[in-house]
């Protein structure tokens, strides 16, 4: 970004106590977002409705009005200090509704990938039930994110005629570098594309088998696994179930034709009621293009179980924390742009080493100063 740019920016926040943006931050992030509306008639800085959509999403505001309200009652008197208004919900949602959502996605991750290099990426889609777009269509989102921290590296939207798997390499155009990276999805991106666009990055790959690859599929099933000895057996009580994960791992023939597939993987999965007698048994199919030598079987059950963090990690905190599913935003781009929102808070939280969110987010609600700081505002 340029440095002037950068300065335009800050500059937004001049008050007769100099406003300090951290470099790092999510703000200076998001700097070169564009501001979508017209010049005449605005009464708002953008950087400073801005800065009220992130730090009202981050202590819990689920719809325009809650943020508004933030702003108003909550923090007048701190984003006054910074020369910040208190806008109206209509001024955030003829914001929101005209964002550039692809540059947004591409600040926000951008931001996200700056905080870490992964060693497992998760990738996943998720239709937000609610909302939906100008034809009526519900918008759906496909995400990347990073197993460990749970940080939404990348999302890209998935098209009212189109499905998740063109939008696969799309997805993981964002990232610079994929040296290295294992990247793992469920059997929808099980596509010999997909194998064949992680391999020219330098990634390996873990993919779910299922029906949709019924040749592939049969093979997997065939494979001659009572010879075959556990890799890896684990058992946990979570939820009032007891869970026995185990994991077999093959050395894969030459006639599996699935590009740069080297092991197969069967786990299966029993559990069952504490205290009940009988168990239920599931049994799932695996491909990876990662080596014995690069990869023990206890390590590839651990992705395998991390891929499922996009699920709790990211769509349940959505749902639940910011029920996003009930919510029926249908204006332009504003679905998508408090989706995004929604990635940010829960990317900046879990960075600075939060794990229980909700209660996260009820702390910091009347503490105004301590958002600001989170964010990246301070004063010289």
């Amino acid at each position: 970004m340029q440095s002037s740019h950068l300065q335009a920016f800050v500059d937004q926040f001049s008050t007769s106590e100099p406003v300090v943006l951290d470099p790092g931050c999510v703000l200076v992030a998001l700097a070169g977002l564009p501001d979508p509306r017209a010049r005449r008639g605005v009464r708002h800085q953008f950087a400073h409705l801005l800065l009220i959509m992130v730090c009202s999403v981050l202590v819990g505001a689920k719809t325009l009005v809650e943020m508004a309200e933030w702003a108003a009652d909550t923090a007048r008197t701190e984003l006054a200090a910074c020369g910040i208004g208190t806008p109206h919900a209509t001024t955030l949602a003829r914001v929101l509704e005209r964002l550039d959502s692809d540059a947004f996605d591409l600040l926000a991750g951008d931001w996200a990938q700056g905080l870490g290099r992964p060693v497992a990426i998760a990738v996943d889609g998720k239709e937000m039930r609610g909302a939906k777009n100008g034809k009526g269509s519900r918008v759906h989102l496909l995400s990347a994110i990073d197993q460990d921290t749970h940080a939404v590296l990348g999302q890209v939207a998935v098209g009212e005629k189109s499905n998740e798997i063109p939008q696969f390499p799309v997805l993981m155009d964002h990232f610079t570098s994929l040296s290295g990276v294992v990247v793992t999805a469920d059997a929808m991106h099980t596509q010999a594309g997909h194998a064949r666009y992680l391999a020219e990055r330098g990634a390996h790959y873990i993919f779910t088998v299922k029906a949709n690859q019924p040749t592939l599929l049969e093979q997997l099933s065939t494979v001659p696994w009572g010879r075959v000895p556990d890799g890896d057996k684990s058992s946990a009580k979570a939820n009032g179930r007891q869970i026995i994960r185990t994991i077999k791992c093959a050395t894969l023939s030459p006639g599996i034709r699935f590009p740069h597939a080297l092991q197969a993987m069967r786990i299966t999965r029993k559990s069952r009621p504490v205290g009940a007698g009988k168990w239920h048994l599931e049994t799932v199919y695996a491909v990876t293009s990662l080596p014995t030598y690069q990869a023990s079987p206890g390590q590839l059950a651990g992705w395998v179980r991390g891929h499922w963090g996009i699920e709790n990690g990211l769509h349940w905190r959505r749902d639940v924390l910011f029920q996003e599913d009930k919510l029926q935003a249908r204006n332009g781009q504003t679905p998508r742009t408090l989706a995004i929102l929604r990635n940010i808070a829960i990317t900046l939280l879990k960075n600075q080493g939060h794990k229980n969110l909700a209660r996260t987010t009820r702390h910091l609600r009347n503490h105004p100063g301590k958002i600001l700081k989170m964010v990246g505002i301070g004063s010289r």
